[in-house]
């Protein structure tokens, strides 16, 4: 089994939402995204204006998303520095949307709320990575602690909101899949991420490069949770982006030996986890 390249990366996630309108006035206003365009009941955010983090896409036929299917848990939206989470923070405590928590996992500080249609988001910012605490097995210790907001408010400094950063990217992306065997066959035997948290048998954390996690997988919905109706609010697909086309290919093959199904069009290529959560193989540029 061959190890995806440390460089790998997620690229952007890709959202199905009921009202366009509505969603982009969240994630401009409140997150503090770009609008890089719209067309066609679509449109595509950026923080540095010209890298496309989130897609959104109003489908007329949109439900919501049914309670313990797979799909997306959350993603998350990774700013630069400490001082820019205590801001966009501080920025919607004053705005007064509601909050779904907020923790502190050693690793990381973070911040959690949803979207209007109940898309879940994290806002986090990374501790130096000398800082991050492993435990005797090499893993990173699982932790989810309560986040000391003072502390963070602290660092927000006196100076205006101005949204989200250039260098903010999504950090990782957090899914629920309905089978834990099939499920790291597929990510690490398959793709060839990393293990780096294990929660039991009803979680499992992996990477690239030694990062604390690129995407998050747990069975939290139900063991042989079924995947959510074709038009249901969420995650339409998410992409991990390889630095070449010879990177991409060699987990192409990897995938295609576990059995996986790829779909190639044009540079797309598409493949689909065992619990329905569709990804795409991008590579840099």
């Amino acid at each position: 089994m061959r190890t995806i390249h440390p460089e790998t990366a997620i690229g952007h996630v890709h959202l199905v939402v009921t009202n366009l309108e509505q969603s982009l006035r969240f994630y401009h206003e409140m997150i503090g995204f770009q609008v890089l365009n719209v067309a066609n009941k679509k449109a595509a955010l950026t923080a540095d204006g010209k890298t496309v983090l989130v897609v959104l896409e109003e489908r007329s036929d949109a439900i919501r998303k049914p309670r313990r299917t797979t799909g997306l848990y959350h993603f998350a939206i990774l700013v630069p520095e400490r001082k820019h989470l205590a801001q966009v923070l501080l920025h919607l405590l004053k705005s007064g949307y509601p909050l779904q928590g907020a923790s502190d996992h050693l690793f990381s500080e973070a911040v959690y709320l949803a979207d209007p249609d109940g898309n879940g988001i994290e806002l986090y910012a990374d501790r130096p990575r000398e800082k991050w605490e492993k435990t005797e097995t090499g893993e990173y210790k699982g932790v989810s602690k309560p986040l000391d907001i003072q502390h963070l408010l602290a660092e927000a400094e006196d100076e205006p909101w101005k949204g989200l950063p250039p260098a903010t990217k999504i950090g990782h992306v957090h899914l629920h899949v309905a089978n834990m065997e099939e499920t790291y066959r597929f990510y690490v035997e398959g793709l060839g991420f990393e293990p780096v948290i294990r929660m039991g048998d009803h979680a499992l954390f992996v990477s690239a490069g030694g990062y604390h996690h690129h995407i998050g997988l747990n069975t939290w919905a139900g063991v042989g949770a079924p995947k959510p109706p074709e038009n249901a609010v969420g995650l339409q697909v998410f992409s991990i982006v390889l630095p070449n086309e010879e990177e991409r290919n060699k987990v192409i093959a990897q995938l295609q030996q576990i059995g996986a199904t790829i779909c190639e069009e044009t540079s797309v290529v598409t493949v689909v986890d065992p619990a329905g959560n569709q990804l795409e193989l991008r590579t840099i540029g």
